[in-house]
């Protein structure tokens, strides 16, 4: 099933960007150079959205590939489906030309063995009491993160770009290497449908970063398209998801000394009109978003939903 673009076509610029990142061998989040699942192995999400075709592309736990959003594209415009996964969609993207190859870098590699030497001593140290591996896992990582090792915001590494093109196209792509360190075959939210990227035609366009499994559960991106739809701005749409996340995070392990998220969720947002707005639950000058208008590029810190630390 092929459907040839036009040489303008605003998907194709998208997915153009991010593999910019995903081919950086420095960048952590995405691509080469992912911090890699528990066993130490890249697997990457991507997904794609056209809102003129009214289609999609994914592909989930994708090895040996660094231009996941690649294949992503590949899988719309190629099949009739919208979402390949593990060793299928591998053999989907070596038929189409592309190559596999080593994902892990000296760096990445460096900081998953560091994770794997801190995780040792905490179930060795838990020995004999009920004890939750990937729960440890998710506060090493944290533990990480605080201290500077990684990013805060590449715990839970993504790109989303979204774009309104010259005619009014309506698209968007999400790109990720997923939870650092996490459990093998894990999948979040970024190549799942209404999740962590949602398009609709002549309404608008969501796409999430941050802890994916609470976007999953509310279909977060869908649900801010869908109140864009019924009149909000994409900022109000954006602040009530975020809303719905912080009422439906219960889990002690997720929750911190004031009973709010210990993790970050992020949306970039677009109207049809061109309207944007960036949204966090946690806030500050590093967290921004880029916008691009035809007054050029600009970072843009997110509107926060919480204040203090996670």
């Amino acid at each position: 099933m092929t459907d040839a673009a036009s040489p303008r076509d605003p998907l194709d610029a998208l997915v153009d960007g991010v593999t910019i990142v995903e081919l950086d061998p420095d960048e952590t989040s995405v691509g080469r150079g992912s911090l890699p699942n528990a066993d130490g192995v890249v697997q990457l999400d991507a997904c794609c959205m056209d809102g003129p075709r009214r289609r999609a592309g994914g592909v989930a736990a994708l090895e040996g590939i660094a231009a996941a959003a690649r294949v992503a594209l590949r899988v719309l415009r190629d099949t009739p489906h919208h979402l390949l996964a593990g060793q299928g969609a591998q053999d989907f993207a070596i038929a189409r030309g592309f190559t596999v190859g080593e994902l892990m870098t000296p760096k990445s590699r460096g900081l998953w063995i560091e994770w794997r030497r801190r995780l040792d001593v905490r179930l060795a140290a838990a020995a004999g009491r009920p004890a939750d591996r990937f729960e440890i896992g998710y506060s090493v990582g944290r533990e990480m993160s605080r201290e500077g090792l990684i990013d805060a915001n590449h715990l839970w590494g993504t790109i989303n770009c979204n774009a309104v093109g010259p005619r009014g196209e309506i698209c968007g792509v999400t790109t990720t290497s997923g939870l650092a360190w996490k459990m093998p075959g894990r999948v979040g939210d970024s190549p799942i449908l209404g999740a962590g990227l949602y398009v609709r035609q002549d309404v608008g366009a969501a796409g999430a970063t941050g802890r994916g499994e609470s976007t999953l559960y509310n279909l977060s991106s869908f649900a801010i398209v869908d109140a864009i739809r019924r009149g909000a701005h994409p900022k109000d749409a954006g602040m009530a998801a975020l809303r719905q996340i912080v009422d439906d995070t219960i889990h002690p392990a997720l929750i911190n000394a004031r009973g709010e998220p210990n993790f970050n969720v992020k949306f970039c947002i677009v109207n049809a009109a061109g309207e944007s707005a960036g949204v966090a639950l946690y806030g500050g000058d590093a967290v921004r978003y880029a916008v691009c208008t035809e007054h050029g590029a600009e970072l843009r810190v997110c509107d926060a939903l919480l204040t203090g630390a996670m």
